[in-house]
């Protein structure tokens, strides 16, 4: 994947190579794919079963990840920007072959569809599951002492907002509780020993 670039940098791709790249990999990722569903089968089709049998999650998933590559660069090339729409593109194409296995239009559209939005998505949002990218100029540590410093509360404010009890015995609690006893139900409990 490229990174982004600002709109007046725009840098051609070669695109016939990261489609390659990109068909090596999920093709790769297909005959593994293909080896699990191989070693699920009920009947016992060897060990070439998973091109035999299974080849066509290969197939498809080598498809898949060429034409990706291909659409989202050569949309990105012929458009001469780098956004999110390069990727719809990309992915619509992708989830179109993922359609075709079910032989029926709407499928073709509907996986298309789906996974143009889930990767337009993914990459307007910043391209990363752990959110957007952080700022390298600021020390990491820095950081967390001040966000530690920001969010400490003392113990005392702790227990006044959760209360004693259900396990929670800061000091002195067991003399507290004798008292609340005491004075709830007049019996003093001073001389009796917790089991």
């Amino acid at each position: 994947m490229a990174p982004h670039h600002e709109p007046g940098q725009f840098k051609p791709r070669d695109t016939i190579g990261l489609a390659t790249k990109g068909t090596l990999i999920l093709g790769g990722t297909g005959l593994f794919v293909s080896a699990v569903q191989n070693t699920l089968t009920k009947q016992n089709v060897g060990p070439f079963g998973v091109i035999t049998r299974t080849g066509g999650t290969i197939a498809t998933f080598a498809a898949m990840g060429g034409s990706y590559m291909f659409f989202r660069n050569a949309a990105a090339n012929l458009r001469e920007k780098d956004d999110s729409l390069n990727t719809m593109i990309g992915g619509f194409i992708a989830g179109g072959i993922m359609g075709t296995r079910f032989r029926t239009m709407p499928a073709v559209l509907g996986y298309g569809a789906g996974l143009a939005a889930l990767l337009g998505v993914f990459d307007y949002t910043g391209g990363s599951l752990t959110g957007w990218t952080k700022d390298h100029s600021v020390d990491e540590v820095a950081r967390k002492e001040l966000l530690r410093s920001t969010h400490r509360r003392d113990v005392e404010d702790t227990l006044g907002d959760l209360g004693e009890g259900r396990g929670i015995r800061p000091d002195g609690y067991e003399d507290r509780r004798r008292a609340r006893l005491t004075e709830r139900y007049g019996v003093d409990f001073t001389n009796v020993e917790r089991r």
